[in-house]
């Protein structure tokens, strides 16, 4: 309502964004009664952690610096007739990373995982780094030769065998 109110304040330069802006669902702020300008109404519509999950749309640079410094509040403007969602700041994705470790384990028991290794002797000092050596292997097996096997006389035997028998002709 803030803003519709600042628009109309402005005149017939901005009689379009006022057309637009009237489209969207009204949200009840707290200063219905005596408006404030746009920007400082919707910062405090965004205030603890955007409960309602509110989305900002913007031109104004100084409201969407303001806008990057909460986390979880998504920054929409426009570029040559486009859309964009700009990309989450580093204090959104930082928040996010903070609430999924939380999540992934609590942190009373974090404590108490830490406490059980430091008894059972597993915690690892942080300085303290091992590297795998790497140990020298063998030559490459497919570039060696096979070792040449043996003749015993068992096997000159029975080659000689195979020579005595003779070899069927064929009839065409």
């Amino acid at each position: 309502r803030c803003v519709l109110k600042e628009l109309e304040l402005l005149g017939k330069e901005l009689y379009g964004a006022k057309l637009i802006a009237q489209r969207f669902q009204l949200q009840n702020c707290s200063h219905h009664k005596d408006p404030v300008s746009g920007s400082t109404c919707l910062l405090s519509m965004i205030k603890e952690g955007n409960p309602h999950r509110f989305f900002i749309a913007t031109q104004d640079q100084n409201l969407a610096n303001k806008v990057k410094k909460k986390a979880g509040v998504p920054l929409l403007f426009i570029i040559q007739n486009t859309m964009v969602l700009d990309k989450p700041s580093p204090k959104s994705l930082a928040f996010v990373q903070n609430l999924q470790t939380n999540q992934l384990v609590p942190e009373h028991q974090k404590q108490s995982i830490v406490e059980l290794k430091e008894k059972a002797g597993l915690a690892q000092q942080q300085g303290e780094k091992r590297r795998k050596r790497k140990r020298a292997g063998g030559p490459n097996p497919l570039s060696c030769l096979k070792k040449k096997k043996k003749k015993t006389q068992e096997g000159q035997e029975a080659s000689a065998e195979k020579k005595k028998r003779r070899k069927r002709k064929r009839n065409r």
